[in-house]
Order: structure tokens, then C-alpha cells, then sequence
């Protein structure tokens, strides 16, 4: 079990993920789990998660709770 966890607050980010994530994953998810906890997005970035990087975790928050709020529910 992974004991480190690197959390990615996002909201309409969907081509900030594309572009950037993949690195993430290259790097690290040898060493701990990466989550995306996703504000209330309306562009495709859920979508995208799932169908592009199925290898990350993804906490669906039902409102954009802001920087704060969101890192709060996701850990």
C-alpha cells in the first residue's frame, strides 16, 4: 500500500491535465497514489480522467468549493 498521496485540486483544468499530468504520473505513481479532486467542473475534465488516465483516483465534488474548501473534502 502507498503511504503518500499527491492530490490535484482542479477545476475546468481539463487541458492543464492533459498537458501536465502525464508527467505526474511518469514520475510518481511509482512512489504514491494521485488523486484528482474535481470542483464541480464543466468543461470534459472528468470525462477526460477517466477515459484518458484511468490510473488516477477521482473525487467528485458537487460544487466548486473553491481552492480551501476543496482541498479540505478531499483529504
Amino acid at each position: 500500500m502507498k503511504r503518500v498521496a499527491i492530490v490535484i485540486l482542479n477545476w475546468n483544468g481539463a487541458s492543464f491535465l492533459k498537458r501536465f499530468l502525464p508527467g505526474v504520473i511518469a514520475d510518481s505513481s511509482h512512489l504514491a497514489r494521485i488523486i484528482v479532486a474535481d470542483n464541480a467542473s464543466t468543461d470534459n475534465s472528468v470525462a477526460l480522467l477517466i477515459s484518458d488516465f484511468p490510473q488516477v483516483e477521482i473525487i467528485k465534488l458537487d460544487r466548486n468549493f473553491g481552492f480551501t474548501g476543496g482541498t479540505t473534502f478531499c483529504c
